[in-house]
């Protein structure tokens, strides 16, 4: 059973009012902090992913639906779920360290280089543009596939599709066998 105010900021959520944001704000977000910070166990990178959780809750919101859960219920889910992006996207950038023993940078010759390779930001325009986008996303500007997905406003998997197909393009003009 929900509560007069959930109930109005349900309807606020989907009228697009932004009077919903400070009705969850003022209502949600110690709890959902909470859920964050247990998450993630830092309070600066707790607080982004709350900043986050609120960002996605606010474009998600006409998906809300009363009869498939309860408000907070919904909440947290989006909560506990930009805690573990956080976590996976933290793991990610700790885990990348340079190899310079193993690397073959320092090792390049004047016949090794490609120079097709040289211009693929020219190559990359002859490609359809919905795959131009995800691959300048994720090779040009360093965002993560999820951080591309939320930016971009595409699901995950359609970004990992365009990914895959907009790569394959690009090969078929490197490597035309």
């Amino acid at each position: 059973m929900s509560t007069p105010i959930e109930t109005e900021i349900v309807s606020l959520l989907q009228k697009g009012d932004k009077k919903a944001i400070t009705l969850l704000y003022e209502n949600y977000a110690d709890a959902l902090y909470g859920v964050i910070l247990k998450v993630l166990n830092d309070e600066d990178l707790a607080q982004d992913a709350l900043q986050e959780t609120f960002i996605k809750i606010w474009k998600n919101a006409k998906s809300y639906n009363v009869k498939k859960a309860k408000l907070f219920t919904w909440l947290y889910r989006i909560a506990y779920n930009t805690a573990i992006d956080k976590v996976r996207s933290q793991t990610n950038k700790t885990n990348k360290e340079v190899q310079i023993e193993a690397s073959n940078v320092y090792k390049l010759t004047s016949e090794s280089l490609n120079q097709d390779v040289m211009d693929i930001k020219t190559h990359l325009k002859s490609i359809d543009e919905k795959y131009q986008i995800v691959i300048n996303a994720l090779f040009f500007e360093g965002m993560t596939q999820q951080e591309a997905s939320d930016e971009l406003d595409i699901p995950l998997g359609t970004i990992k599709s365009r990914l895959k197909i907009g790569l394959r393009e690009l090969k078929k003009i490197y490597n035309p066998e």
